[in-house]
């Protein structure tokens, strides 16, 4: 229960609805809503209700449920990513400490809900906020670090694994000096055959 008192909830968007019936209009709201503990937990959750306060409890309680864990380091994110869902596109970069977080709408509060400090985004297409936060999303599930990296590829830190020994010249080192001399060689024959 203390994790929970802990995050900090963000409305990013209300949508209203209305739905034109015999005796009037019935409207109902849409909510999304981020919640993130500042330090690297974050998740987004939307609701649907007749008034907005449920709507955004229903939103709220999904994002505390669907929380995700997002790669930092130092602060920022570990490499260059590109999220999509539908028509938008986010591209979330590393930025030098001092940057800050420079983003806007639901970018924005899904970066400070992770506790990200210095980030450069930018959003390409559709600006519709639900979609906004759910590429953002998709793009913090491609990130990786370097430590992940290596274990998907089997590599130790440090070493490469193509390494050859020092003493047995590699097949590239063996083929290049001759033909090296042999052009040399046919580019005297010409000189002197000249002189």
């Amino acid at each position: 229960m203390n994790q929970q008192t802990e995050l900090t909830e963000t409305v990013v968007h209300i949508n209203r609805v209305a739905k034109v019936v015999k005796g009037g209009k019935n409207f109902s709201f849409s909510a999304v809503v981020v919640a993130g503990d500042g330090a690297g937990s974050v998740g987004y959750g939307t609701g649907k209700a007749r008034e907005v306060p449920p709507a955004i409890q229903k939103a709220s309680e999904q994002a505390k449920r669907d929380m995700v864990r997002v790669p930092l380091v130092g602060g920022t994110v570990p490499h260059l990513v590109w999220g999509r869902w539908g028509a938008t596109r986010v591209l979330l970069r590393p930025a030098s400490p001092g940057t800050g977080v420079i983003a806007g709408g639901g970018v924005r509060a899904v970066m400070e809900g992770a506790g990200v400090q210095d980030v450069l985004t930018k959003i390409v297409g559709s600006r519709n906020p639900f979609n906004v936060v759910r590429a953002t999303f998709d793009a913090l599930s491609n990130l990786m670090t370097t430590d992940q990296v290596r274990r998907l590829r089997g590599t130790e830190p440090g070493g490469s694994a193509a390494e050859l020994p020092e003493d047995e010249p590699n097949d590239d080192q063996r083929v290049v000096p001759v033909v090296l001399d042999d052009a040399i060689a046919a580019v005297v024959d010409k000189e002197d055959g000249a002189s």
